[in-house]
């Protein structure tokens, strides 16, 4: 995917998005406009029900808002046919879930590889990249173990892998840390940390927990439908 302008990877610009709430019409978006640079991690902060998952399935095509456009590498997703959408988001996508939404029944190698079940790519191509994945996550050494033989902090690992196996242009994270204990939220945030800073990957995170927030670039809140910026809530 190519950047878009001026380094900007991923953008929204107006976007709207209502539900109807006991016959009152609600409006989560309202004109919001947003603008991640390739290789930004950005938190997306704000009270519960105030719209971030919807930003976030929004930004990687689960959802369409009303009104506005989602533009990311230069290309208008919402002009996208449902195929081509689809095609698009296992490509450039890569998403991170709270409750890791791994299938049970499959391993820890399985789960990763489904997402190249999509792809052209060979059993061995698929075994090299599914293997990549589970090392740089340190869970190498499981690749045969069920979600139920792992703990929370480790499933989550293996639902990470699973989003970067196809080398996604960027990674949503919604509340990636929020059913963990502290020890595993300081390893998925180390985690993602790395694949920030070492892999250069653009990450979009939601999350109510100022200190895992604090661990991206900047953050942003979102308050009554639109993004606001407050100054020094970031690292450095």
């Amino acid at each position: 995917m190519a950047e878009g302008t001026n380094g900007v990877l991923l953008e929204a610009r107006g976007v709207r998005k209502t539900y109807t709430r006991g016959g009152e019409t609600v409006a989560v978006l309202d004109g919001l406009d947003l603008r991640v640079p390739e290789g930004e991690w950005l938190s997306l902060m704000g009270p519960s029900g105030s719209g971030k998952t919807t930003l976030l399935n929004v930004l990687g095509g689960l959802d369409h808002p009303d009104e506005g456009s989602v533009i990311a590498g230069g290309e208008d997703i919402e002009l996208l046919s449902p195929s081509e959408l689809s095609a698009w988001r296992a490509r450039h996508v890569g998403f991170i879930f709270q409750l890791y939404n791994l299938i049970p029944v499959l391993t820890a190698y399985q789960n990763v590889e489904l997402p190249l079940l999509l792809t052209p790519l060979s059993r061995k191509e698929r075994e090299a990249q599914v293997r990549t994945a589970l090392d740089l996550v340190d869970l190498g050494h499981r690749l045969d173990h069920y979600p139920a033989q792992l703990s929370g902090g480790q499933e989550q690992r293996v639902a990470i892998a699973r989003a970067i196996v196809t080398d996604p242009t960027y990674i949503l994270a919604d509340e990636p840390t929020g059913d963990l204990d502290a020890r595993s939220e300081a390893e998925i945030l180390d985690l993602l940390g790395t694949l920030h800073e070492d892999l250069g990957k653009t990450i979009v995170m939601v999350t109510h927990d100022a200190e895992a927030a604090a661990h991206a670039d900047r953050i942003l809140h979102l308050d009554e439908g639109v993004l606001v910026e407050r100054k020094g809530s970031a690292r450095p």
